[in-house]
């Protein structure tokens, strides 16, 4: 025999096959109106997920990106620069992204390039210094309805976006994109930005007042150059200055300290990259969860327990074994969180 709550959700949706319009379904009851939604609130913390880890699917489009998000159970995610701009209408690049990154990682192993692809790299360069000045002119002048449609296409979806990380705030970017970053965050329903920590003392100050000129946070993300007093110059300079850390990385810098670290810093940690890493004496690996060096349960344990209001963001940083997707990973992932929290 079916239970009430199955039977209530079956026989309403089947009337609304038929006849409820969207307007109806509002006041529909809240069973109904979170029917198919998805939920990673888990007993008081958000566990998020940065659209990062969907990189290697093929489709990047802000529809595509959503329907992840939501085959993985995500209900709060940051987002990605390149979902939101595509939707909004960025210019298409012209230069091989990929083969500019292969002759750099050749320059970068002490390789020599040959004559000729000194040559091709030098025309890759001016293409790609060309592409973004036409990028810096598009986010001068765009128009922020597309990101508010993002905005509402997600929440509809049951999907809250709390960061968003478009390349945008570099040194080498100009105060028109910066504040074109912070406009569009605030049209996707952010409340911070996120970026990799530029570790020049006048770019944070910068960020920090132009974020209080716009009414948005600026959170640093670092990677093994983390330590216990990172970001302590940039939480000085401005109160719009703040955290992304990212527990995996700092143990793969050897740090032994990532409780205390958060318990000093929780009131600015705006959101948690999530990852099992190992340590320098065990390879420094990304790995699956619960196989590395990273006390991800402890620290899941610890938001709950002290009631921290940031969220932990998953960042599929491992090898996807062959046979799986980056979806089924991210899935893996919730459900150690949901063990942790149990």
């Amino acid at each position: 025999m079916k239970n009430r709550r199955e039977f209530l959700i079956q026989s309403i949706m089947g009337a609304a096959a038929l006849s409820l319009s969207p307007l109806a379904l509002r006041g529909a009851p809240a069973i109904i109106r979170n029917y198919n939604r998805p939920n990673s609130l888990i007993n008081g913390v958000q566990i998020g997920c940065i659209t990062y880890s969907f990189r290697s699917l093929p489709d990047q489009s802000a529809e595509a990106t959503l329907k992840y998000v939501k085959e993985c159970g995500i209900s709060a995610i940051e987002l990605m620069g390149d979902p939101a701009e595509s939707f909004a209408g960025i210019p298409q690049s012209n230069f091989d992204r990929r083969r500019m990154f292969q002759l750099g990682r050749k320059m970068r192993g002490g390789e020599e390039l040959t004559a000729d692809e000194q040559k091709e790299m030098a025309e890759i360069r001016a293409q790609a210094d060309a592409y973004s000045k036409e990028v810096a002119e598009w986010r001068a002048k765009v128009d922020m309805k597309p990101f508010e449609t993002i905005r509402k296409m997600y929440n509809d979806a049951g999907v809250s976006i709390y960061a968003f990380k478009p390349s945008a705030f570099g040194m080498s970017n100009t105060d028109a994109e910066i504040a074109y970053g912070m406009r569009a965050a605030k049209a996707l329903g952010a409340s911070h930005v996120t970026l990799e920590h530029p570790s020049n003392d006048a770019h944070t100050l910068k960020l920090g007042k132009m974020g209080e000129q716009y009414g948005m946070s600026v959170a640093y993300h670092g990677h093994e150059q983390q330590t216990f007093d990172f970001w302590d110059t940039a939480l000085e300079q401005s109160p719009r200055n703040a955290l992304n850390l990212d527990m995996g990385h700092y143990i793969a810098a050897g740090h032994t300290d990532l409780i205390q670290l958060i318990e000093k810093q929780h009131s600015h940690i705006l959101s948690m990259h999530t990852k099992d890493r190992q340590t320098p004496a065990n390879g420094k690996g990304n790995v699956v969860w619960g196989t590395g060096d990273t006390p991800i349960g402890d620290v899941l344990k610890l938001i709950q327990r002290n009631k921290y209001n940031f969220p932990a963001t998953i960042e599929l940083e491992y090898q996807v074994p062959e046979g799986s997707d980056p979806i089924k990973e991210v899935q893996k992932c919730l459900e150690f969180c949901q063990k942790s929290l149990a």
